[in-house]
């Protein structure tokens, strides 16, 4: 990661730009709506390969598995060892 210091100390960072993309993302318990982010030039699946233990998700609504509303979140850190599909709401037919 390139870091950058100005004359008086202060860190700059370089910006990830990222998309948001909604989906809805199976789990082993669960069933979760909402938002992950992924950059301009990569895929969802992309996203899932990184190494990173946790995956950010915003704007969630988790769901048992027989579909009854259990939480709303602003965001959760899902692990990605517990997830089995994920899918993008925008690929689903009418």
């Amino acid at each position: 990661m390139i870091t950058n210091f100005d004359e008086k100390g202060k860190i700059f960072t370089p910006v990830v730009s990222k998309k948001p993309v909604q989906v809805i993302i199976q789990t082993t318990l669960s069933r979760i709506e909402g938002k992950i982010f992924v950059r301009p030039d990569e895929r969802i699946k992309d996203e899932m390969d990184r190494p990173e233990t946790f995956l950010a998700v915003t704007e969630v609504q988790i769901f048992s598995l027989e579909g009854q509303l259990i939480a709303n979140a602003p965001f959760i850190a899902l692990n990605r060892n517990q997830i089995v599909w994920v899918l993008p709401v925008d690929g689903l037919a009418e």
